[in-house]
This record gives C-alpha cells, sequence and structure tokens, in this order.
C-alpha cells in the first residue's frame, strides 16, 4: 500500500480538499498505524465509534486507509453509506422519483443507506425493506476455511441522523431500532460509524443500545510530526522529485505553529491545501523542491482559503472573463444551506444549478467541489466559511432563468424547506421550456411530488399523469410505470380505490418484474372491497420475496382485518419494528383477538393509542380500535365503558377520510356503531 509508480500521481500527488476514495490508496500516507488500529477494531467490536474534528480525515482514513487492508477472502465488506440520500426527492436512472410511488411507510434514513448498499436495486424494493431483512435476504459468505465471514458495514457523517432539520426525529429512532435488531439477529455483523465530535454526545447513548458492552470509541486526532512528514513525502516518491529535508522542517513548521505547546499537530486538510499549492506553483524543470520553493504557503492559518481563492480565480479567469465575484456568489448561494452546512446538488446535462458544467468540471479538478454522474458538493466543510466571506452578502433569491437553471434553484428551496418558492421557481421553469421533453417531464414529476407532500392529490395525478405521456412519448417506459404506480396511490388516498385497480393493473401488466407494484395492486383490491384476491395477490409477492416488508405488513393488516389473527401476528411481528399507523393499529387488534394474547391489555391499548394519535382521519384505525374495544369488552362483560368507545370509534371511522374504509368494512362499522 501506498507507493507511487509516477503517472497521473506524479502530475498531482495530492487530492487537495477532497477526501481520499479508496483508489488513492496509493497516495494515501501518514496514518498506516491508524489504519491497522481501526480495521482491527472494527472486526474486533459489534460497534465501533470513530470520531474526531471536521478535517481530521476521517472519511480519507476509512476510504483509502482501512478498506483496502481488508481481505475480500475473509471478510464481506459492504459498500460504505451515509443516511441521507441528500436530496429532496431521491434520482433513479438520471430522473426525478416521484415520492408516491414509495411505499408511504418507508423510512428515508433506511432507503438511504440500503440506497447506497445496493444502488442497482429498485428504489421502491428497498423502500419495502429493513435493514435486517435486506442484511437476511444476502447470500451467506464462508471464507477459505469453511467459516462464516464478517459482515463489515460502516456509515459515514452519521451525524447526518441527528440533523433535525433535515429529518424528524421518529425516523432517527426508528432506524436505530432497525439497526439494533439487525445487530442482534446477525453475530456476524460489525458495524463503524463515523461521526464528527460536535456530534459525540448525541451519538454516544446509542452505543449500548445497539451492542450492549461490545462497541468501542475510537478519537482520530490531526498528524503528529512523524505522520505529517509522510504524508507530504511519501505522495512524491517516484514522480521523479523530492524533497529537500528543510523544505519539510518550514512546511510542518508552518502548519503546526498553532498547535498546543509541546503538542505539535497538523490538519489533514490544511496540508493537502499547502502541499497542492506548492505542487501547483512548482516551476516546469524543479527536480528538488526547496525551502524557498515553499516560501509562504503553509506560514499561517489560511491554507484552505488561499487555496480556495487561487483556484476560483483560475477557472473564473478560464470561464467567466475573470469574474471572481459571480463564481462565489454562486458557490455559496448553491452549496451552502441557510444552516451553514454542504449542501448536495443535482448535476443535470448541461446546466447544474445555472451554472455551465465545462465550469462545474474545472471547479471538481481542482477539488473545490466533489462531483460524481448525479450529485456535486463542495469538497470539505472548510471551504463554507472562505467563500461565504469571499462572497459577500449573498441574495439567495437570485437565480438564472433558464428552465434547467430554475429547477436547480427549485430543488435548492425545497432542501431549504420553502415549498412556495420551489413550486415558483418550478412553474417558471415549466413555462420557458420548450421541446426538451425530458425536461417538461422531469418538472412536471417534481410539481406532482410537492403536491403529494402538501396532500394535494388531484394535482400531483394530473401532473404525474403530463409526465407519463411525456416520459412515455421519448421511450422512457420504466419512469412511466414508477408515475403509473405514483398514480395509484394517489388514487387510494383520493378514496377512489376502482381507479387504482384499474391504473395498478395496467402498470402490473407492463412490469411484471417489479413486486412492490403487485403489493401496491393488493392493497387497491382490498380498498376496493376484495380482500381474499387482496390476500391472494400478496401472498403471491412473498412466494417470491419473502422477506419485502411492504408486503408482509400489507398481508398482516389484510389478514387482521379478515380475523385470521394468529396468521397476522406471524407477517406482522416479522416485519417489525412497526411505525405505520394502520399496521401497529392492526398488530395492536390481532393481539387483542388472538386465542393467546402475546401482548398484555395495557400494551394493546398503548399501541392503538399511538396509531390514533398518527392517524387521527383514518377509517381503518379508528375501526381496529372499535373491534379492540369490543374484544376487550368480551373478555369483561362488565366493561360497559369499553362497549360504547367501540360504538363510538365505528362512528369515527365511517366518518374518516383519510383514508376512508375500504368498501367490505362499512357495513360491519355501520353495525357496530349502532346506524341502520
Amino acid at each position: 500500500m501506498n507507493r507511487l509508480s509516477g503517472g497521473q500521481a506524479a502530475h498531482q500527488p495530492y487530492v487537495g480538499l477532497r477526501a481520499f476514495r479508496a483508489d488513492d490508496a496509493y497516495r494515501f500516507f501518514g496514518r498506516e498505524r491508524a489504519a491497522h488500529d481501526l480495521a482491527a477494531y472494527w472486526q474486533a467490536n459489534r460497534l465501533t465509534i470513530l470520531h474526531g474534528p471536521s478535517g481530521a480525515g476521517k472519511t480519507s482514513l476509512l476510504q483509502a486507509g482501512v478498506l483496502p487492508l481488508l481481505d475480500p477472502e475473509t471478510t464481506d465488506t459492504l459498500p460504505v453509506g451515509r443516511v441521507s440520500y441528500g436530496s429532496a426527492f431521491p434520482v433513479v436512472d438520471g430522473s426525478t422519483y416521484p415520492t408516491a410511488a414509495l411505499p408511504p411507510q418507508h423510512n428515508p434514513h433506511v432507503f438511504a443507506l440500503l440506497s447506497a448498499w445496493a444502488p442497482r436495486e429498485s428504489p421502491a424494493r428497498l423502500a419495502g425493506l429493513t435493514l435486517e431483512s435486506f442484511l437476511r435476504s444476502r447470500p451467506a459468505r464462508q471464507d477459505p476455511y469453511g467459516d462464516p465471514m464478517l459482515v463489515l458495514l460502516a456509515i459515514d457523517q452519521a451525524e447526518e441522523l441527528f440533523d433535525d432539520f433535515a429529518q424528524r426525529h421518529v425516523y432517527r429512532e426508528w432506524f436505530l431500532d432497525q439497526l439494533k435488531r439487525a445487530l442482534d439477529a446477525d453475530k456476524n455483523l460489525r458495524l463503524l460509524m463515523c461521526v464528527r465530535d460536535d456530534h459525540l454526545a448525541s451519538i454516544m447513548p446509542y452505543g449500548r443500545r445497539l451492542a450492549a458492552h461490545d462497541h468501542r470509541r475510537v478519537r482520530l486526532d490531526a498528524l503528529e510530526p512523524d505522520e505529517a512528514r509522510e504524508a507530504v513525502t511519501g505522495p512524491v516518491r517516484g514522480s521523479g522529485r523530492v524533497y529537500d529535508r528543510s523544505a519539510v522542517d518550514r512546511l510542518l513548521r508552518d502548519l503546526t505553529a498553532d498547535s498546543p505547546p509541546g503538542a505539535p499537530r497538523a490538519e489533514p486538510v490544511r496540508l493537502q491545501a499547502a502541499c497542492s499549492m506548492l505542487w501547483r506553483s512548482l516551476p516546469p524543470g524543479v527536480r528538488t523542491i526547496t525551502e524557498a520553493h515553499v516560501g509562504d504557503v503553509a506560514a499561517t492559518d489560511k491554507q484552505v482559503t488561499a487555496y480556495c481563492e487561487v483556484m476560483v480565480r483560475e477557472v473564473a479567469a478560464a470561464h467567466l472573463d475573470g469574474d471572481t465575484g459571480r463564481l462565489l456568489s454562486w458557490l455559496a448561494r448553491t452549496f451552502v444551506t441557510q444552516l451553514v452546512t454542504r449542501r448536495r446538488v443535482r448535476v443535470r446535462e448541461n446546466v447544474t444549478a445555472g451554472m455551465d458544467n465545462t465550469i462545474v468540471d474545472a471547479l471538481a479538478r481542482r477539488d473545490i467541489l466533489l462531483r460524481d454522474a448525479e450529485w456535486c458538493e463542495l469538497s470539505h466543510d472548510r471551504l463554507i466559511q472562505p467563500i461565504l466571506q469571499a462572497a459577500g452578502p449573498v441574495d439567495l433569491s437570485a437565480s438564472g432563468t433558464e428552465p434547467d437553471d430554475l429547477l436547480g434553484s427549485a430543488e435548492l428551496a425545497l432542501r431549504d424547506r420553502d415549498l412556495e418558492q420551489a413550486k415558483a421557481q418550478a412553474r417558471a421553469a415549466l413555462d420557458r421550456v420548450r421541446g426538451d421533453r425530458r425536461l417538461e417531464a422531469e418538472l412536471h414529476t417534481f410539481l406532482g411530488n410537492i403536491a403529494h407532500q402538501e396532500q394535494e392529490y388531484a394535482a400531483s395525478i394530473d401532473h404525474y399523469m403530463s409526465a407519463a405521456e411525456l416520459f412515455e412519448s421519448i421511450s422512457a417506459f420504466d419512469a412511466v410505470g414508477r408515475l403509473l404506480v405514483g398514480m395509484g396511490w394517489l388514487r387510494l388516498a383520493q378514496g377512489r380505490p376502482d381507479l387504482a385497480v384499474e391504473e395498478l393493473n395496467i402498470a402490473q401488466g407492463r412490469y411484471r418484474h417489479d413486486l412492490s407494484i403487485k403489493t401496491a395492486f393488493a392493497w387497491a383490491l382490498w380498498h376496493d372491497g376484495a380482500p381474499a384476491l387482496a390476500r391472494d395477490t400478496v401472498t403471491g409477492v412473498l412466494e417470491q420475496d419473502g422477506d419485502a416488508l411492504d408486503a408482509l405488513q400489507a398481508r398482516g393488516e389484510i389478514l387482521a382485518s379478515m380475523g385470521q389473527s394468529e396468521a397476522a401476528l406471524a407477517d406482522l411481528e416479522r416485519a417489525s419494528p412497526l411505525q405505520w399507523p394502520s399496521t401497529k393499529a392492526a398488530h395492536a387488534l390481532a393481539s387483542a383477538r388472538a386465542a393467546d394474547p402475546q401482548e398484555s391489555t395495557p400494551a394493546i391499548k398503548k399501541e392503538i393509542r399511538e396509531a390514533l394519535e398518527d392517524a387521527p382521519d383514518s377509517g381503518p384505525v379508528w375501526l381496529y380500535s372499535a373491534w379492540i374495544n369490543l374484544a376487550l369488552a368480551e373478555r369483561d362483560p362488565a366493561d360497559e365503558t369499553a362497549r360504547d368507545t367501540a360504538r363510538e370509534h365505528a362512528r369515527r371511522a365511517l366518518k374518516a377520510r383519510s383514508p376512508s374504509l375500504p368498501r367490505h368494512l362499512k357495513n360491519e362499522a355501520k353495525a357496530l356503531s349502532g346506524e341502520s
């Protein structure tokens, strides 16, 4: 590991401000001991928490230091994941995903992590899985001796779990509960979580909850002198250049000037910025790098700021007639959130957030931006303040006027939870789009998603329908299928299961391989008054994929509503933890009706009370509550209060509209309520 052979690395041996990737291992120096220690801790402990300040190099250590040490013959390592998918809406095959097509009970943290682990899997299927069910569905692997392999999981930037502005508290607790269940279910799982020091106190209380006493905390600090020296000199070996000792001494002296007395340390991000600046400034033909070459490149605590200024100035000179102010303003407005954190931005075909992609690529080559095929962001948190300071006051409402620019601005507004601004920008883009059917379809999907969030179901359906027609005209049939599923779910939300059955039947006829469509179809059948057919349909799904969370929850609720309590409990227990109100209510109902109740009466009452609080206008939940009270009254014939409550809840079930009762349950609710 960590030996150069020239070539591209000789051109630029330092990574600048971005984190090291796994393919940068050959130029990752100075952390050999830390990498070996962390690899050992990860494999030895059920949970390892790596923490350190921003800029310490946690991501780099994991990607370029630890992962290359892991033997694929003895360890089964999943791709490093995150708990935020970085966008207001997920993206699949370059297109915005219709959010109404995802199972309504999915967890966004789970969805993001599974999307990293299985990037080619159907999002609808991933949204219907728990962490435990996904891991259980993977083929078990054995080492050369026939023993089960350790399964290594890593979550980078785990502090995103505690960003309450981005996700609700309930999703975090649900996600962590799923992590615990996955760890409890497989003794060979080993979990590594990377977190900034400022969020360590938030995550530490969960250590014992996730892994009892089998967890370890590891701190990553700035580079010690010997590590820093190796990080400076190691990458240039084989490049045809060498450092004079005095040059390295000068670099390290300047980089550690503000360290506490007696404990000199160099911050990796500052070291990379200084070395990148130095390397770029060397005249052609230099073979020995001297103290004179170093000059003032590392003389102050402004290496990152200086690096940013030089790189932005270069790009502005090459592409914007030297308009550095415009470029800085765009960087601040586009890649910094209102909470002064990094924002991930969707990369579009030609223009990204109002800027030509040639400029985006130029910034990425200089390590100011980090981008892949679909997303880009600032390469490091430490760039935020220099950009904000250099940009000066930024008008967040300023944007380009081209449709692509306006859609980018709409996405940024939505990430900041400004729905009205997002809609205004997207509608302005729709007014201006001409001839680009894919972009027009994207805009309709985007507006349909916002309408779905606002529970404006008719508007959402109209936008999805327009998007489907446009996608079909350019033969983007997978996108059409996803939109049809979304419309089916929306029809159910509208209380039109008959239309949902029609649309989902068309969708499953076109996309027979997509089991999530069959599950949605089963729900439509149930709401349309065909519970037996719905049960059989979802059973067919589970025969093909027994771990499909959405299918287990669907069949469990359908069976509970049919009075098949033991079978319902079997499905719902497998689908735990239950978070969706109707499935929690169905579990409470099945428990209350079971011949040998597994739950106590207080536990059943608590579960149905929580479901009613979460879904105060759900017809099925109110009816399940009525049935639960009736079952409790039958256990205690003297409990007239329970019977009165059952009648009242049956009446409320008949009045509820989100969703309304399925047709076949309305007569039962009327009979229980005492209405004719």
